[in-house]
């Protein structure tokens, strides 16, 4: 199903950009809720999102391959032995043929809390 002819709407590969990048713990503290957000595109990029803790260990890893849509939703689920409250980054990277580089890269912060035990 094509809502839009690909030929004349969205910007062509080299111009597509991340535009917005979430990334909120759900109450169980082992998951996170991820949105993100890339430019309208003529062709379909691929994005690679990585969570890492303070240590700079890989806890979580997601691979979007030839998306349809510009606005995303995930849940990741961060692979953490014990208590996984911290500190964490999540990165993404946009890419069409080639990650090394990435043509668009965005790195946010995020913190899962210490568990409620009241």
């Amino acid at each position: 199903m094509q809502f839009f002819n690909q030929n004349e709407s969205g910007l062509p590969p080299e111009e597509v950009q991340i535009q917005e990048l979430t990334a909120q713990p759900y109450p169980d503290r082992r998951r996170v809720f991820i949105t993100i957000g890339v430019t309208p595109f003529r062709e379909r990029p691929n994005l690679l999102l990585v969570a890492r803790d303070d240590d700079d260990n890989i806890v979580g890893e997601l691979d979007i391959i030839s998306t349809m849509h510009n606005d995303m939703e995930f849940t990741l689920h961060l692979r953490t032995p014990g208590d996984p409250a911290g500190t964490y980054s999540l990165s993404a990277e946009l890419f069409y043929e080639s990650r090394n580089p990435p043509q668009d890269e965005k790195v946010i912060g995020f913190v899962v809390p210490k568990e409620d035990n009241s």
